[in-house]
Formats: structure tokens, sequence, C-alpha cells
């Protein structure tokens, strides 16, 4: 249920109560609607979740090998995430300057680095079909070539 902002925990009650407490004060409630879809992925059957599973594993294997093949550009493949998380520090520009230039000039969205913690990188969404994935990292790889 990417970005639908629906979670849960378990835990010792101590540590419930201290993440209910942050949660009141630091979120909103979620909608109705995603209350409702979370239920039924969670209840529902689960034949689905195996297929997706499948699904966002071939995209993150396909961004993560096309990636490694464009120079400068390097990421370790991630285990339970839907994105990359790209290292450009051999580009010597902000996360958020690369990102603005992607976006400008190569007609690519990526998401900065830096409100993560990670200025000299910029995370990439395989939350999308494969045909996708390879169209942005073509433009991706011809504006690196471009002004690298």
């Amino acid at each position: 249920m990417t970005g639908w902002r629906i979670g849960y925990a378990a835990g010792p009650s101590w540590l419930m109560d201290a993440i209910s407490n942050l949660q009141s004060h630091a979120t909103s409630n979620p909608a109705s609607i995603s209350q409702r879809a979370a239920l039924a992925a969670i209840i529902g059957d689960q034949a689905c979740v195996e297929n997706m599973r499948q699904e966002f594993e071939k995209r993150r294997d396909a961004m993560a090998g096309r990636i490694s093949k464009i120079k400068g550009l390097s990421c370790p493949k991630p285990e339970g995430a839907f994105y990359l998380f790209c290292d450009i520090s051999k580009f010597k520009m902000p996360s958020g300057a690369f990102a603005a230039r992607l976006l400008d000039e190569a007609k690519v969205a990526v998401v900065p680095g830096a409100p993560f913690g990670a200025d000299s990188h910029i995370r990439l969404s395989f939350a999308t079909g494969l045909e996708n994935i390879a169209k942005g990292l073509e433009r991706i790889e011809e504006w690196i070539d471009k002004n690298g």
C-alpha cells in the first residue's frame, strides 16, 4: 500500500505508550478509506502480496542493475524499501541542486538525500512500471553524459 501512510506496531506496553504519545501529537489520523483498505489488506487474500513482492523485486533489480552501469552513480540494493538511495558524491553537488537539475533538464523527479541526512545521495522510487524506470534511467544517463 505504497503511499497510504498506514502502519502498526507491536511491542512492550511502555514502548507502545511512548509511541502513542508521540504519534498523537505529531501526526493526524489516516482517512477512513485508508483504514478500510488497510483492513482489507490484512485480513484479505494474501496471494496478491507475494505477486507484488515479486514485481517490486524485479523493479528493484532492474533499477539497481542499470544504476550500476551509469558512470558516477552507485547504490546498495535495498531489502525492504521501494526506493534506492543512490550515491551522487562524485558529482560534487548538493542533492537538492542535483535533483532540481534532473527535474528541469532531464524531466526526471528524484528526492534529494539531504532531508534524510545524506546530502551526497538521491532517492529514486521503483513504485512504477519497468517501462517508466527504464525511461527515467535513460534520461538520467543521458543527462550525466552531457553534464557529468
